[in-house]
């Protein structure tokens, strides 16, 4: 290997990228009833331009019911892929940058006021707020209206919704797929025991508990090209005495391995607001590492990376095959550009940029992939 290992390629389950850096999805709450807006060709547009290796869409509910907040994305309908749509032509009008685009569903923490105001839950029959569903009639947080438990007709029914998602993305022409199996929302809540009380085959022991998430995997799998990737993202702790946990983590990830997982984004917590959280610098990279020794396939670390040679150490170690960047890109959009200058590395710019290359810098926008 010649170079920082933060800018080598590496080709994730068929789909090829020129860096280990991901843009993580961001939720933007800026949607129309489900569908884009110009806010996200302005948002997704600006990232498409900063040399990452992959750009990923922000947690797109496969229901509606499944939105976090009223202002999320979704892709249930023709409507919300034809809004989508509109935006991936613009941005791959001018950007090569591979897009995925993480399918997800809140569980029992849909139904939510956008975070600037307050982030509160809406109660069902309030203006923009509904009955939410998770796998057990538990609240996320005390004086929160309980969700309804799902039958397993109404479970049923959202897999074969997360699959027809796919088969969307799909058609979108999106090159990878992630399943949101973190911070608390639906498939999180299945695997949690703090979360999922049932006492039927998708409850009490852990193959129960990850009975009804690699479900969906299996039928998102099928349902989008083979040749494409589908990744899942796990939270690796809940932070809680008695939760979900690395040593249940590494489980899941060998079962998604053995399905096909193309690669395992670890973060961690969301689930339980009694979480205690150790939060600082690579605070979720030893759960990426644990998950890592345990699998072949690529891990992704996240959470507060923000320094170039942080970056460069996670991947240069073996700690984990890629990093994702999220409030850190969205405070430096340029963020690659300035690790590859940083490094010693190159990054693909736009021809309209290439006249803003530092003199110092004088590599920085080679091709050389």
């Amino acid at each position: 290997m010649s170079g920082p290992a933060l800018f080598q390629p590496l080709d994730l389950g068929g789909l090829h990228l020129a860096n280990r850096i991901v843009i993580a999805p961001m939720c933007q709450y800026s949607a129309d009833h489900g569908r884009m807006t110009d806010w996200h060709l302005i948002h997704l547009g600006q990232l498409a331009l900063s040399g990452a290796g992959v750009l990923t869409i922000e947690a797109s509910a496969v229901v509606p019911e499944g939105r976090i907040t009223y202002g999320d994305v979704g892709l249930w309908d023709e409507e919300t892929e034809a809004a989508m749509a509109r935006v991936l032509e613009s941005i791959r009008r001018w950007s090569p940058i591979p897009i995925a685009i993480q399918l997800s569903h809140a569980g029992r923490k849909a139904s939510c006021e956008v975070p600037w105001r307050g982030g509160a839950q809406i109660a069902p029959g309030s203006d923009d707020g509904w009955q939410a569903e998770a796998p057990s009639a538990t609240a996320f947080a005390p004086g929160d209206h309980a969700p309804d438990a799902m039958t397993p007709e109404r479970m049923a029914t959202v897999r074969e919704a997360f699959a027809e998602a796919a088969r969307r993305a799909a058609r979108l022409g999106i090159d990878a797929v992630q399943l949101h199996g973190a911070h608390g929302y639906l498939l999180h809540q299945f695997l949690s025991p703090l979360s999922n009380r049932r006492d039927d085959t998708y409850g009490g022991s852990l193959e129960n508990r990850m009975r009804f998430p690699l479900e969906v995997f299996d039928a998102v799998r099928a349902a989008f090209p083979a040749e494409r990737p589908v990744t899942m993202r796990v939270s690796a702790t809940d932070w809680v005495a008695g939760g979900w946990d690395v040593e249940q983590t590494v489980a899941f990830a060998q079962a998604l391995e053995a399905r096909g997982c193309a690669a395992i984004h670890v973060s961690s917590g969301g689930l339980d607001p009694a979480q205690a959280i150790p939060v600082g610098p690579n605070y979720q990279v030893p759960a990426a590492r644990a998950v890592k020794q345990a699998v072949g396939i690529p891990v992704v670390a996240v959470g507060l990376i923000t320094d170039f040679e942080q970056a460069e150490a996670i991947i240069g170690t073996g700690d984990a095959d890629l990093v994702a960047l999220a409030r850190t890109i969205l405070y430096d959009p340029r963020w690659p550009w300035h690790a590859a200058a940083h490094l010693g590395a190159h990054v693909t710019a736009p021809d309209q940029y290439l006249r803003s290359q530092p003199r110092q810098y004088k590599d920085l926008f080679a091709t050389g992939d």
